[in-house]
């Protein structure tokens, strides 16, 4: 949405726009540039060159080797690949995850069990961090894979990923990170991360919808999900969808390029936005802020509000934010995440998520600087806990 347009979308985290380079690396392959890339003609052989160059191009954005890339529809694909693909026979098996993990995770692992294999469920601290210890004493014998996220969907917390690593690399345990909300946001290395495998996917730094990539270090051995073709070196069958791979690899080469300076930019706004919520409203807590984060993403508990109720309230003013995950919108119950930390179920549904993207403007931040707090105090005098509690003096007012 333009700056000069009233509202803004301040949703990234669920989905960025595309930039327009994007769409126009995109562009060719639905008008000249369609050929299949398994063909050896002139045509599927352009569509081959392009599929590589964006491999390239992916792999640079997580420091691998090309051909450490298996292209997949999205981010839950690429987790469902790794997850079933490391654990292809159930039974007898041993999977770590941490309970804070997106539900492509989640739920792949609650299959798992369902299917025979044991899995351990990482709690998280108040601040939103697994601890490297309780990897460390999860592991058994039979552990064959270890998922954590690097940066949470909902807090933006970055896991302590390199010191989980250490330990997988130790017990010889492959370890799958999630790196969904991190790729593209903060420099990301599978070396120093230590691990086997990473998901990602493009429209979380401005790529096209329904496109993604999962690393597999080279001699990782991955049962494919699908079988058909030789696709992808064997390890995801089916046509390469040329259009969203090459508007990948154009989005990873902007994210990669920009990186540092979007970094620095948008955790300005974050703050900025977090400073006015506190001066207003002093019982509001950002969550996980004492903590590491992607310098987009901030969850606000707000005592007394319901979030949904400020989610229709602001996007009545033109302006878009979440109460969490979008996989999760319409669900009854309250955030597995803001739970897992250790929030009761009437605080995580007392939490809105605002996630900052590159085509956010200054601008656009100042003004909701302005709206989110009134909107806040507007909603917190029609709520009838909240006048008990002014009342009693248990909250103060600004």
């Amino acid at each position: 949405m333009p700056a000069s347009a009233a509202g803004a979308y301040f949703d990234n985290n669920a989905t960025t726009p595309p930039l327009p380079a994007v769409v126009e690396a995109m562009r060719p392959c639905l008008e000249a540039n369609f050929g299949n890339a398994s063909s050896i003609h002139r045509q599927g052989q352009q569509a081959r060159a392009m599929i590589e160059a964006a491999r390239a191009a992916a792999a640079e954005l997580i420091g691998a080797e090309p051909n450490e890339i298996v292209f997949t529809s999205g981010g839950t694909e690429a987790d469902n690949l790794a997850l079933f693909g490391m654990i292809p026979e159930p039974r007898g098996a041993h999977l770590i995850v941490s309970a804070i993990e997106h539900h492509a995770v989640l739920h792949a692992a609650r299959e798992l069990a369902e299917r025979g294999a044991a899995v351990s469920w990482l709690p998280a601290t108040r601040d939103g961090r697994v601890r490297p210890t309780d990897v460390e004493q999860a592991l058994r014998p039979e552990t064959r894979l270890i998922s954590v996220m690097l940066a949470n969907n909902e807090t933006g917390v970055i896991q302590p990923i390199e010191a989980i690593g250490r330990i997988a690399r130790q017990a010889r345990v492959p370890l799958h990170v999630d790196a969904v909300q991190a790729a593209g946001k903060i420099p990301v290395s599978v070396e120093e991360l230590g691990c086997s495998l990473l998901s990602f996917s493009a429209h979380k730094f401005h790529g096209p919808q329904g496109v993604g990539a999962l690393y597999v270090r080279r001699g990782t051995r991955l049962r494919p999900l699908f079988y058909g073709g030789r696709h992808e070196r064997e390890r995801r069958a089916g046509t390469e969808n040329l259009a969203g791979i090459a508007g990948m690899g154009a989005a990873a080469r902007l994210a990669l390029r920009d990186l540092e300076a979007e970094a620095r930019r948008q955790s300005r706004m974050r703050d900025a936005l977090e400073a006015a919520v506190k001066q207003s409203i002093p019982e509001a807590e950002a969550l996980g802020a004492e903590a590491p984060r992607v310098p987009n993403t901030s969850c606000l508990h707000i005592p007394g509000i319901a979030g949904e109720a400020l989610v229709i309230a602001l996007d009545l003013r033109g302006y878009c934010i979440s109460t969490g995950a979008a996989c999760s919108s319409g669900a009854v119950e309250p955030s597995h995440v803001l739970t897992a930390m250790g929030l009761e179920d009437a605080e995580a549904r007392a939490c809105v998520r605002i996630s900052l993207g590159k085509l956010n403007r200054e601008a656009e931040a100042e003004a909701f600087c302005r709206i989110l707090p009134a909107e806040i105090a507007r909603l917190l005098e029609l709520s009838p806990a909240r006048h008990a509690k002014i009342k009693s003096g248990a909250i103060s007012v600004a």
